[in-house]
This record gives structure tokens, C-alpha cells and sequence, in this order.
């Protein structure tokens, strides 16, 4: 009788155990299904912005074009300040500024050309800050977005390039100008895509025109600025 009921309790402590397990395995792959990874993989994504590179530059600037829909800045200088309008028909451009701005790129860079009658130039500097964030994106770079209406009038802005070894006209991301001629500087229409336009300011462009230069146009003194957003 004692035997019967010794085999009966390890009867029911192997179900038990076998149970257990089963529970366990369970509960794992419940972990693993293709629904629960999705999930991650989506918030994984939307996670932040700084996934920013050379492969994903189109599709990561038009989602956050979509997202961050501001068209107004301003620049802040010692000499005053620029209030700038961006075009929203040039959409990776317009978002590409917001998205520098927002991160306060811009912020550790200077005005770093002044040429006279012609253009000021920004968005690069010596700072090692200002180099590590150009080295974390891989120095991405921006398809040319022409337009027939946007040209190299007094005041606009426009995208930097290199010339050489450059056939596809790809805008620096980082580097930007804004025509201080007065007649414009239509001879780069269609070769920098312009992006926007001053909508106040111009007498501290004139200020700035006026400061002492080097022979690379660099000026003698540093212009720091400070970009942010009007809307």
C-alpha cells in the first residue's frame, strides 16, 4: 500500500515538473514571436534622429522634413541679426537646415568667408566640436533640388559645394551662403541650389561686408553666430 502510494506522489511530481517546463518553454517563445520583434525593431527606429548617414540621407530628410515643417530663422551675430525664409519646394534642403539647427550645429561654426560685393559664407570652423558632428554624420551630402523660380537674386541662400571632381553638383550639408551683390550672382544658378531668401537684415549684411579679410576671404576676426528657429 505504502509503495502504491510512493509511486502515485512521483506519478504526480513528473506531471508536475513536465508542466514546469513546458510553462518555461513557452513563455520563451512567446518572447521571440515575429510580432513582439517587429515592435522593437519599430521603436528602435524612431528612437532618435541621429541615424543620419551617407546611405539614408533622402528617406531620413524627407521624414523629418514631414515631421519638422518650420520655414523661419535667424542668424545672431555680433553685428545683428539675419532672419531667413526656407522654400518648402527644396524639401531636403529646408529639412537638412532644420536638422542642423535643431542639433545647434551652426552654433559652433562662424561666419567664414566674406566676399566682398559677392557673398558671406558660414557653417564650418576650427572648433573640434564643430568637426566631430561632421565626422558622426559621414559628411553626407545633398542631391542638387534646382528650381526655375530659385535663383542667386540679392539675399538669397543657398548651398555650398566642392566644384572639383563634383559632376552631380552635390550641396555640402553644412555649408551655406547668402548673395550680398546687389545685382544677385546668377552666373551659380543651377549650379548651388538655393534654399531660401533674407526677409530682414540687410544692413547687417552691409556690417559684415565691411569687416577687414585675409587674402582667403577668411576674416581676420572670427564671426561666431548662433541659428535658431522662428517657427
Amino acid at each position: 500500500m505504502k509503495f502504491t502510494i510512493k509511486l502515485l506522489l512521483l506519478f504526480l511530481l513528473i506531471c508536475l515538473l513536465s508542466r514546469c517546463q513546458s510553462d518555461q518553454k513557452q513563455k520563451i517563445i512567446k518572447k521571440e514571436t515575429p510580432k513582439t520583434v517587429k515592435k522593437r525593431e519599430v521603436k528602435k527606429v524612431e528612437k532618435s534622429w541621429d541615424s543620419l548617414n551617407r546611405n539614408n540621407t533622402n528617406s531620413f530628410l524627407t521624414a523629418y522634413g514631414k515631421q519638422n515643417t518650420e520655414t523661419k530663422i535667424r542668424i545672431e551675430t555680433k553685428f545683428g541679426d539675419i532672419k531667413l525664409r526656407l522654400f518648402k519646394d527644396v524639401p531636403i534642403h529646408r529639412a537638412n537646415f532644420i536638422f542642423l539647427t535643431k542639433i545647434k550645429y551652426f552654433n559652433t561654426t562662424v561666419i567664414y568667408r566674406v566676399a566682398k560685393n559677392f557673398v558671406i559664407q558660414g557653417g564650418n570652423s576650427d572648433n573640434l566640436y564643430t568637426q566631430k558632428q561632421r565626422r558622426k554624420y559621414g559628411n553626407y551630402l545633398l542631391e542638387p533640388e534646382f528650381r526655375k523660380n530659385r535663383t542667386h537674386k540679392f539675399g538669397a541662400l543657398a548651398a555650398a559645394r566642392q566644384w572639383e571632381n563634383n559632376p552631380n553638383k552635390l550641396s555640402s550639408p553644412f555649408e551655406f551662403y547668402i548673395v550680398h551683390k546687389r545685382s544677385g550672382a546668377h552666373h551659380l544658378d543651377n549650379e548651388h541650389t538655393v534654399f531660401g531668401e533674407v526677409i530682414s537684415g540687410y544692413d547687417t549684411m552691409d556690417k559684415i561686408a565691411k569687416i577687414k579679410v585675409g587674402i582667403d576671404e577668411w576674416p581676420v576676426e572670427d564671426i561666431p553666430m548662433t541659428i535658431t528657429i522662428l517657427d
